[in-house]
């Protein structure tokens, strides 16, 4: 009989690494606290889909290959050329369809490598000005979930820099119907492959044999009895809207003042939202200690800025605070591989967002995924390897 894999947690994580158990020939169970699977790759349901944060994929990137390689990603949008003419910066209060030109140069300079040791600030005012270095830590709030992203590694933030400016063609690509679609797909595809999954099955203690745990840094510290699990997050206020469209309303702000972002999700994807209206989501990084109406306020702002007369267009609205569930923050003299090891020894491995792997937010968590598979498996038999 074969030996079964069980996965606690049943995110973008567990499902991934579900299925690589299962294609390495694996039996497998997986077990999620909650009675629909997702975690906060979640939407909420029609007829406005709204991810649980601004959430896209970036196809430069190997979790998309994989994805796409077993048909979970598609079919997808992309911003078209006239959703690009609606896209501006805010900078000093104002939009503007240009960023600083010190910003320009900066990410121009692509082959620059950024010390693991040194903060972005410091780096990049010393490299390319006070400007400069301003604005890109705006632009990165969106990727950090954070209001000081010049206060993070170097070479943290400036590889995030590089990926969200990547001179091609954008490598955004939205899911059509939202992430939900993704993990409706994914366990579609671990059923398919003879995955038993339990829904409203918690794990209050680590289960017997291989176990790939796949859970927040703060559930897996209760479930291993580890308190050194712990990680630098971001937090943010998120804010959803439904709102009667308008042709003057914009596609995307970018805001490089003070880290807020705004995207309407529905110009590329009109399934997420009724015929004739927008779904517009918005993020804005929070300051320590700023309670959550002060930071949502600031967000209403560039609302105010991108959408004419929102708050007499409003159809529906949800907002909510993201809290240390945002992806792995590597500050000064850290970098991903300093994080919490996958291997955890005695046949656990651990997953997740905020662990040793590499990645732009969501990436990390199929990229550690896929590693603990690979490591779950050889440890069974060296001749097996996850697809």
């Amino acid at each position: 009989m074969r030996e079964t894999i069980t996965i606690v947690g049943g995110g973008l994580a567990g499902l991934t690494a579900a299925i690589a158990c299962a294609e390495g020939g694996a039996a497998v169970v997986l077990h999620e606290a909650h009675h629909t699977l997702g975690g906060r790759a979640r939407s909420t349901a029609t007829p406005y889909v709204a991810n649980d944060g601004t959430h896209v994929f970036y196809a430069d990137g190997r979790p998309w290959r994989w994805l796409d390689k077993r048909g979970l990603v598609r079919p997808c949008a992309l911003a078209r050329p006239g959703h690009l003419a609606r896209a501006r910066f805010r900078r000093d209060g104002r939009l503007t369809g240009r960023p600083p030109a010190g910003l320009l140069r900066m990410i121009a300079r692509r082959g620059l490598r950024a010390p693991v040791d040194e903060d972005f600030g410091s780096w990049a005012t010393r490299r390319f000005g006070a400007e400069a270095a301003r604005a890109a830590a705006g632009l990165l709030g969106v990727v950090t979930y954070d209001a000081d992203p010049g206060r993070l590694s170097a070479a943290f933030a400036w590889e995030r820099l590089l990926r969200v400016t990547a001179p091609r063609y954008p490598a955004v690509r939205y899911v059509v119907g939202g992430w939900k679609r993704v993990i409706d797909r994914m366990a579609a595809r671990a059923r398919d492959l003879g995955v038993r999954i339990e829904t409203g099955s918690r794990a209050d203690r680590l289960p017997e044999g291989p176990v790939i745990v796949a859970t927040s840094l703060d559930a897996a510290r209760g479930l291993l009895g580890d308190d050194s699990l712990r990680g630098e997050s971001g937090r943010a206020v998120l804010l959803d809207l439904a709102v009667r469209a308008d042709p003057r309303d914009l596609f995307l702000v970018s805001d490089l003042d003070e880290g807020g972002f705004l995207e309407n999700y529905s110009l590329p994807d009109p399934s997420l939202a009724p015929p004739g209206e927008s779904l517009v989501q918005l993020e804005m990084p929070m300051r320590p200690g700023e309670p959550k109406a002060v930071a949502l306020g600031r967000l209403e702002r560039i609302a105010d800025l991108a959408l004419p007369g929102w708050r007499e267009r409003v159809t529906w609205r949800r907002d909510a605070v993201a809290a240390g569930r945002s992806g792995a923050l590597d500050l000064p003299g850290r970098m991903w591989r300093d994080r919490p090891a996958v291997q955890r020894g005695d046949g656990v491995w651990l997953t997740g967002d905020q662990v040793a792997a590499p990645g732009l937010l969501s990436e990390v968590s199929i990229n550690s995924a896929l590693a603990a598979a690979r490591a779950v498996l050889a440890s069974r038999s060296p001749s097996r390897r996850a697809a």
